[in-house]
């Protein structure tokens, strides 16, 4: 079988050959620590905003290279974002939300355009532009085209609602003091997203991540009840446009999900991730409550164990896991979020390694 051949079988409740692997993402810098095992040709790491177009067309030759070496089955594109700089780290993207940049090169909403309701009336949503957000899609495409599953990354109703409102507290308050508001900025995050995934299917994406993070370890950060008012009716919108495309739709969100695990299949996802295991996210009972019916992506600690366990460790876990979720297919694996700066590069190493070791049906 093919890379793409397992993350489909997977993502369709199937047996592959063996356990696929896929990451949501991989930091520039753990990108150049895993890519050093292969290649001495390397930018230095920086951030990524810091970076020169070729110093970034060598980043992704180099995620190229040890996707390949290490015959990682999927592979993830996402949207480059335009950036308008404000100076001190602060960036302005296309929605007109501001942003300030931490050391890493990761970027947080600090201020959003829409203060009120009345601000709504004279705002106009960024223009969806093929020849650009679809950019990076199409450098994949080109690279692993019929080789490995190409998962185009997309925010969906959530995410940008919340960044216009300047603050997640903000839209939060909104589900009870201004509902007609939140399910306006959902209406227009969805219609932009629709036809965003949409063009992506088109342009030759397998399957598509929904990235909006909506739980933190303890709970959701909406009540069910709100959840089914303001989520559902638009995810599963945006779900169907990929089941219509012949895709297949992956929810991420962090956090502790089990208040709306059932919601998700009723939703019509075809994978969740990452199911964090400091979050309750138990692999083991997750496949025993839902196993038959969604796929399961993740639960490799990127927390504690690959930033800082052993590489014995690291197959132990691995182990485990392939043990729990992997008999009857259905299970794709990863790291409980991505591979960031703090992953050691042995350990992600180790990971596929052990994977490969114990993932054979």
């Amino acid at each position: 079988m093919t890379g793409r051949e397992r993350i489909l079988a997977a993502l369709s409740l199937e047996q592959p050959d063996r356990v696929p692997l896929f990451e949501l993402a991989y930091n520039e810098s753990s990108i150049i620590g895993i890519a050093r095992h292969f290649t001495d040709k390397l930018p230095p790491p920086k951030p990524v905003a810091d970076m020169e177009p070729e110093e970034l067309l060598m980043i992704f030759d180099a995620l190229a290279l040890f996707l390949e070496e290490l015959e990682i089955e999927g592979v993830t594109a996402r949207v480059l974002h335009h950036e308008e700089p404000l100076g001190n780290d602060y960036f302005k993207d296309k929605w007109g939300i501001t942003y300030k940049r931490n050391p890493f090169g990761l970027a947080f909403p600090m201020e959003g355009p829409i203060k009120s309701a009345s601000d709504l009336k004279g705002y106009r949503s960024p223009r969806f532009d093929p020849d650009t957000d679809l950019m990076m899609l199409s450098m994949v495409k080109a690279r692993f085209e019929g080789k490995k599953a190409i998962v185009f990354s997309s925010h969906d109703c959530f995410r940008y609602p919340w960044g216009l409102r300047g603050g997640l507290e903000h839209f939060l308050i909104d589900y009870m003091e201004n509902p007609k508001l939140a399910h306006e900025l959902a209406r227009m995050s969805t219609d932009y997203h629709k036809e965003e995934v949409s063009a992506a299917l088109d342009a030759g994406a397998d399957a598509v991540t929904f990235e909006d993070d909506i739980a933190f370890n303890a709970n959701t950060l909406m009540s069910p009840a709100q959840f089914d008012e303001f989520l559902a009716p638009y995810l599963k919108e945006l779900v169907d446009v990929v089941h219509k495309k012949g895709g297949k739709a992956i929810k991420h969100t962090d956090g502790n999900v089990w208040p709306v695990l059932d919601r998700f299949i009723e939703i019509g996802f075809d994978g969740i991730h990452p199911l964090q295991p400091q979050a309750g996210m138990d692999l083991k009972r997750v496949k025993e409550h839902c196993g038959d019916k969604v796929c399961l992506l993740g639960n490799i600690d990127c927390m504690e164990l690959l930033p800082s366990g052993t590489e014995e460790e690291v197959e132990q876990a691995v182990k485990q896991a392939i043990k729990d979720a992997a008999p009857g297919g259905g299970y794709i694996m990863a790291s409980s979020n991505t591979i960031h700066p703090g992953c050691k590069p042995e350990n992600y190493l180790a990971m596929v390694r052990a994977a490969r070791k114990y993932g054979t049906y």
